[in-house]
């Protein structure tokens, strides 16, 4: 079974309170709270910004934690399987969930994605074996797909405790309030940036929702497609130090979930500085400024910006 298929079911399992209702009271903890599961730490702070404590929330992934090679742990199956709502990512980049959640388990989980128009990807090998053959599932580097998100699970959360939803509302309505703020001091600070200025590099081309929304032109990416198990060649790194110097690209972009070692050399070869400490598949950890989706967005932000100025 594909997401593609379980799709249309948790679509509507987010806005059908019956199908919530099926869970029983298993889904709730000791304590009365409801369980939920959110797969990706960004989905994880997401449902903190909507609920804070009212709901027993675990999250799967840990900061700086790889999607694309998650396995999960005994705990976390049960932890899955005791959920009364699971709330994922989808457009193929949690994949592993599948198997878990298959048959009457698919009821509990809602993709926060649906609704949002994913990037198309056309990068060889993705549509034959590449987990995001579906298109590119790094959404949230643009603010109006996390408001997207965040309507989701707040439609989730409420269909699934009910008695709890003006407070989850309340708190969306904030934190989406909150993203439009985040969303135009980007836009100025992109803006401030000179046209010329705006093409880039990146590890790999996980940015493309940012890019997307601020102007800036991605010329190349040193490991080709959304995912990282692909690496590149001593010609495609040669045709690619030739495109940057061609192109007159002014940042190579190299993520934190990355060992910057290639970007670093080839950043050497050419003459272009390199920014590091990106966060693209994973936000930071707590203290680290870029623990929340929104400052994991500022923070991004930030260092590009500085470095095409």
């Amino acid at each position: 079974m594909r997401f593609a298929g379980i799709s249309a079911l948790v679509a509507l399992a987010a806005l059908t309170v019956p199908l919530f209702g099926a869970c029983g009271g298993g889904g709730n903890g000791d304590d009365g709270r409801m369980r939920v599961v959110a797969t990706t730490t960004q989905i994880g702070a997401l449902v903190r910004e909507v609920a804070g404590d009212r709901v027993d929330l675990t999250v799967l992934l840990a900061a700086g934690a790889d999607a694309h090679d998650y396995e999960p742990s005994p705990k976390a199956v049960a932890q899955i399987k005791e959920a009364k709502v699971v709330l994922m990512n989808g457009i193929g980049l949690d994949a592993w969930l599948e198997d878990i959640v298959s048959g009457a388990e698919a009821e509990r989980v809602v993709v926060v994605t649906e609704g949002i128009a994913v990037r198309e990807t056309n990068h060889a090998g993705e549509e034959d074996g590449d987990s995001h053959g579906e298109g590119d599932p790094h959404v949230w580097h643009d603010p109006a797909n996390v408001q997207v998100m965040v309507r989701n699970i707040v439609a989730a959360l409420s269909a699934a405790d009910p008695a709890q939803a003006d407070a989850f509302r309340a708190n969306g309505d904030a934190y989406i309030a909150k993203l439009d703020d985040v969303d135009a001091r980007i836009q100025a600070m992109m803006d401030a940036i000179p046209e010329a200025n705006r093409k880039v590099v990146t590890n790999h081309d996980s940015l493309g929702y940012f890019f997307d929304r601020y102007g800036i032109e991605l010329v190349g990416a040193i490991i080709p497609g959304t995912a990282k198990d692909t690496q590149p060649s001593a010609k495609d790194l040669a045709s690619l130090a030739e495109l940057i110097k061609r192109e007159g690209v002014r940042a190579i972009l190299a993520e934190q979930e990355i060992d910057p070692k290639i970007a670093g050399q080839l950043a050497a070869d050419t003459g272009v500085k390199i920014v590091t400490g990106l966060y693209a598949d994973s936000l930071g950890a707590p203290g680290s400024g870029a623990d929340t989706v929104d400052g994991m967005l500022l923070s991004n932000a930030t260092k590009i910006a500085e470095a095409l100025r």
